[in-house]
């Protein structure tokens, strides 16, 4: 409990006006961003390729880091596989492949024919060729996959440095602020910073929003993930996990006072080879900075110092707290124009909600007003700017191009970028 207490207490203090960044004008100098993704799955656990090979994709496709983070297992010890499940899951020329990749002295097998079996690379053994020139980080993760009251409840652990057990609960609140308890022993013990971000809330619509906001530990959600089965765009019951975001944020801040949900984007990748439905390079983070060092892109990310992209790029983003100003640069492509929207909660708007219920009598996230999350403001072109008025709780900008994306999961999907919450004040809020 005394673990819990002080990731809670640093969480609050170092986050208080995490909302407000150092005033400065937008372009005046071109920052570095570091292009990462921390959800992704190998053959340690569900995926369909050998891990060694998804980092590798990854780098040559322009990633400054990555996060391996498979279920409730680490790439460590010693796993074999049968040659029939290598097969059934990455094609009859799974070991053809990995064999032209690395060569006969890194692929270790033992026994032959049906009986053959493939020793899968621990991270320690395969980031020390991917991490050689310095261009390129493995981050040490984990999803750790619980369940409560029937349902899944992920959470991804991203710069643990050892294996952390699902824990439970007997309800998906105390579930999720349970395996928060175990992170934070190990952040304590450890003195390593790590990031808990709860996975795809509307898989099996496991999470409410009035979960998520009542477990104010959690400061992290996936608001955009590319598996196509996640219900990103929810249903006729159910919200869409960007509806949950600006719900759970204006629950925090206008009724329990507690500093709100940065938005992930992952990839959640499974398959690989051009099979299968979860592929790679779907959507990423960008945390500002040019340090390829874990603990501080983990530092970085609990300080909400990044944005989530699906492919639109941003040359930078700017919080005037004085000025109380938002301010985008978009980097440009030829052909592509781009509108965002900022968007976000006041202080006057309705606040009510219904009960809604699924047609099994399962509640589901209630329902609030069009005040809740709303378009506050529309802005064409690559230097939108928001000008507070002084009464938002919070405000955030998704910027949506007219470019299709390369890998779309979503009818007529563009490509996005979603900034974090800003103009918030955990104080200022507790003083009306």
């Amino acid at each position: 409990m005394r673990a819990f207490s002080l990731l809670v207490t640093m969480l609050v203090a170092g986050l208080l006006n995490a909302g407000e960044s150092t005033p400065t004008k937008i372009g005046a100098e071109r920052p570095s961003w570091l292009k990462g993704n921390i959800h992704t799955h190998s053959f340690w656990s569900d995926g369909n390729q050998f891990p060694e090979m998804i980092a590798s994709w990854y780098k040559q496709q322009g990633y400054d880091f990555l996060a391996l983070s498979d279920h409730n297992i680490l790439s460590k010890g010693e796993k074999w596989m049968p040659i029939s499940t290598l097969k059934s899951r990455g094609g009859n020329d799974i070991l053809d492949k990995y064999l032209d990749a690395y060569g006969k002295d890194w692929v270790l097998t033992r026994g032959e024919g049906d009986k053959l079996e493939v020793r899968l690379r621990t991270l320690e053994e395969f980031r020390v060729g991917l991490e050689k020139d310095g261009d390129f980080l493995m981050v040490q993760s984990e999803e750790i996959s619980d369940r409560s009251q029937g349902v899944p409840v992920h959470m991804n652990a991203t710069n643990i440095q050892e294996l952390i057990a699902p824990v439970g609960g007997p309800t998906v609140r105390e579930a999720m602020a349970n395996n928060l308890r175990a992170v934070a022993e190990q952040a304590r013990k450890t003195g390593k910073p790590i990031v808990l971000h709860l996975n795809h809330p509307n898989f099996g619509y496991a999470v409410t929003a009035e979960d998520l906001a009542a477990v104010v530990q959690e400061r992290f959600v996936e608001i955009y993930n590319g598996h196509p089965g996640v219900n990103v765009l929810g249903d006729d019951e159910h919200a869409s996990v960007e509806k949950i975001w600006d719900i759970v944020n204006t629950i925090r801040l206008a009724q329990l006072f507690a500093p709100p949900l940065f938005g992930v984007g992952t990839d959640d990748s499974h398959h690989y080879h051009g099979r299968g439905t979860s592929r790679p390079g779907r959507s990423w983070i960008m945390v500002r900075g040019d340090e390829l060092d874990a603990d501080v892109i983990t530092e970085k990310i609990t300080r909400g110092d990044f944005y989530s992209s699906s492919g639109v790029k941003l040359i930078d983003v700017v919080y005037n707290s004085k000025k109380q100003k938002l301010e985008l640069l978009i980097d440009e492509q030829v052909g592509v124009t781009y509108t965002t929207k900022f968007i976000g909660t006041t202080t006057s708007a309705d606040l009510s909600s219904k009960e809604k219920k699924t047609a099994n009598g399962k509640t589901v996230t209630r329902i609030y007003s069009e005040d809740v999350g709303a378009v506050l403001a529309t802005v064409p072109g690559i230097q939108p700017t928001y000008q507070f008025k002084g009464d938002e709780l919070y405000v955030r900008a998704v910027v949506t191009s007219t470019k299709p994306h390369v890998d779309p999961t979503l009818p007529k999907q563009t490509e996005q970028a979603w900034t974090q919450p800003v103009g918030w004040s955990v104080s200022q809020r507790r003083s009306r």
